[in-house]
């Protein structure tokens, strides 16, 4: 089979999963907390091309490239002023603590609402927790005390869909509550509507490169019955 054909497919798939990572960043341009990824991709090395006659080397060719890793970039971003009294952000390093039904998870979007029980909980109904683990209560007039809503330090943070994150904790986090605020989300739209264009124009050059390598093989398919 004509390697060429593997090589631009490879390309090809490497950037659909660049496109998946990019598109998920454009749709969260706007959540608090969201912290962007950055894709890399790696070469599976050169083949060393010589003269079956001489031996001369000719030069390499490249056997494709796939999707090496993806980077979230956990650097704190702005914080805007809402003056929402639930609405809390970390001022430097550190997560908020959550209960899911999988267990404790992290994140940094403090956009929280009032539970039926008069406690701290997320959008998608998850309790906040404190330092101690135990959920956050809210006062009687409404508001939050900063001090008691716990900021981890979260090892090896991974994203695991709706903007939390799993990890190690180890314990308070040196980043400081700021109530009536909101994390700006780390997701530039500029930069990634930038990088979906260049994506689309190298799958556009893939799928070019196996279109002529197809019409390539059509002719010398068609030609081989009048060879005399």
């Amino acid at each position: 089979m004509e390697r060429g054909l593997y090589i631009a497919a490879s390309g090809m798939l490497a950037e659909m999963t660049r496109q998946d990572q990019i598109a998920n960043d454009l749709s969260n341009a706007s959540t608090p907390g969201y912290k962007a990824d950055r894709s890399t991709q790696r070469s599976f090395g050169d083949l060393l091309l010589e003269n079956t006659q001489t031996g001369q080397p000719v030069g390499a060719l490249g056997l494709g490239v796939a999707t090496d890793r993806e980077v979230t970039d956990l650097s704190a971003k702005p914080i805007r002023q809402t003056d929402e009294p639930l609405d809390l952000a970390i001022q430097g390093d550190g997560f908020f603590a959550v209960q899911t039904a999988q267990g404790v998870r992290y994140t940094r979007n403090g956009q929280f609402t009032a539970s039926p029980q008069g406690t701290l909980m997320t959008g998608l109904g998850q309790q906040v927790l404190g330092q101690n683990g135990q959920p956050v209560r809210i006062n009687a007039d409404g508001t939050v005390d900063a001090a008691a809503v716990g900021v981890f330090n979260v090892a090896n943070a991974q994203k695991q869909g709706d903007n939390l994150f799993t990890g190690a904790a180890g314990g308070r986090a040196t980043g400081a509550v700021q109530t009536g605020a909101l994390e700006a989300s780390g997701a530039d739209p500029a930069r990634s509507m930038v990088d979906m264009i260049a994506s689309f124009r190298a799958i556009e050059s893939g799928q070019k490169v196996i279109q002529t390598i197809d019409e390539t093989l059509q002719k010398s398919a068609n030609n081989v019955g009048t060879l005399s």
